[in-house]
């Protein structure tokens, strides 16, 4: 069950939390002043002539004049000083199940704290949270969560990991790097759910501090980035396979829009491109679209659609693939690929049997790729 955490009063500059009936996490801190931004000086950009800077940190590349603030609309120059101004100002904290990242390998059955403030480097017309991806970040209330108290709260809350999603946690990379960190010397893990639009020099950094990251493909055609995404195939595609080479745990989320991205051609093509760049073992899950943004005239994804290229994805020679918000489907249970035997069942977000001893498929003893503790 998920469980919303809800802001109420500032207690002193730790992070003090609370549970109410094993139903509501209550945090104590306040929604602060919708203008109280941070201004930390941003990692990845470089000083031109004229106090103009060039953000060097996703492949937009925004070069921008004093004041001007970047595509994502939480980074602005300030007198040729790149800021990030949001760093430490959560607009979303929750504790969620892993699997509503979802990440099915990493940590099953576990919670992870998760967080995002506002901001986003694309603008999909399809996005499920675009009340806070699509604002800047004086336009939606925040609260202070520097990274110290984010991994504080994970642990108060027995979290396994910190999970930085929602929007499009590039966007506040500063704040998630540093909160990996802090984390880690906590010994919690980190996971990051991306839509993977990053340039290579800060997603290398940044795969030092983490374990794993789910990353959002939302077609395998350009045209659909154009006209739908507002962003680059190409470099979700090299971040993939940058990602898989580092050995930090990567799965892949393929959001199924009828008539756009459903194709059984272009995921034949997608599919080949998996096996032959990362390998069969990257879990893959085709996820059912639901109107909402921008797109609210399609219907939602046809259940006939979503199993149709789960078979495509297995014929193709992947071992795990996976369909996505829909409760209690076959689809959502992890198969051995030796033994044909369920090692792992689930409904919707909730774990039901881990047949796995030490990662290994318990009726036939194959190892699972996958982080399991």
């Amino acid at each position: 069950m998920k469980r919303r955490i809800f802001c109420q009063t500032l207690a002193g500059t730790g992070c003090l939390l609370g549970t109410g009936g094993g139903e509501t996490v209550r945090r104590l801190l306040a929604f602060q002043d919708v203008a109280n931004l941070s201004h930390v000086e941003a990692r990845y950009y470089r000083k031109l002539p004229d106090r103009e800077i060039e953000c060097l940190l996703c492949p937009r590349l925004c070069r921008l004049g004093d004041k001007e603030r970047g595509y994502c609309g939480v980074r602005q120059n300030d007198g040729g000083t790149y800021y990030t101004l949001v760093y430490g100002k959560a607009c979303s904290a929750n504790v969620d199940p892993i699997e509503k990242k979802p990440f099915f390998h990493f940590l099953p059955g576990s919670d992870a704290f998760s967080i995002a403030t506002a901001g986003c480097n694309v603008n999909c017309k399809f996005c499920q949270n675009w009340q806070i991806s699509q604002v800047r970040p004086e336009q939606i209330p925040h609260h202070d969560l520097p990274p110290e108290d984010v991994a504080l709260a994970a642990q108060k809350y027995r979290c396994a990991s910190i999970a930085y999603t929602y929007t499009e946690p590039i966007v506040f990379f500063e704040y998630m790097y540093d909160s990996s960190l802090a984390g880690r010397r906590r010994g919690i893990k980190n996971c990051v759910v991306t839509g993977g639009h990053i340039r290579p020099e800060p997603l290398r950094n940044l795969l030092q501090v983490v374990d794993a990251v789910k990353i959002d493909l939302k077609a395998f055609r350009q045209d659909f980035y154009t006209d739908f995404v507002r962003g680059e195939l190409q470099p979700v595609l090299d971040a993939i396979r940058e990602v898989h080479e580092s050995k930090v745990w990567l799965e892949i989320v393929y959001l199924v829009i009828p008539t756009l991205n459903d194709s059984v051609k272009d995921i034949e093509s997608m599919c080949r491109w998996l096996r032959r760049e990362i390998g069969p073992d990257v879990p893959l899950h085709f996820s059912r679209f639901v109107p909402m943004y921008l797109m609210k005239n399609l219907p939602p994804t046809p259940l006939s659609t979503l199993e149709a290229l789960r078979a495509v994805a297995i014929r193709e020679g992947l071992h795990y693939v996976y369909i996505g918000n829909v409760p209690g489907h076959k689809g959502e249970n992890t198969e051995c690929p030796r033994c044909g035997k369920t090692v792992i069942e689930r409904f919707g977000l909730q774990l039901k049997s881990l047949h796995l001893e030490k990662g290994r498929c318990r009726f036939c003893g194959l190892p699972i790729p996958g982080i399991w503790a």
